[in-house]
């Protein structure tokens, strides 16, 4: 009968370890999960405002090449 008993608790040991183990596992995975997703956006914003700051400098190029287009007689 003590082995019973034994058996049972051995058994409510390793079921308790086993979810300890699948807890710490989905903890980790989360933590995982957010640290990509910050850096995602992180990776998102530098491209969006790399693209802006590349627009804006083309705009303000093309804005001067036209005024002196201008002042030289070659636009209208």
């Amino acid at each position: 009968m003590a082995g019973k008993g034994w058996q049972d608790l051995k058994q409510q040991v390793e079921a308790t370890a086993q979810e300890a183990v699948t807890a710490t596992g989905a903890a980790a995975q989360q933590v995982v999960d957010q640290a990509a997703e910050a850096g995602q956006k992180a990776m998102d914003q530098v491209a969006k405002t790399t693209q802006e700051t590349v627009d804006k400098t083309a705009n303000q190029a093309s804005e001067t090449f036209s005024g002196f287009g201008k002042k030289l007689g070659l636009l209208k």
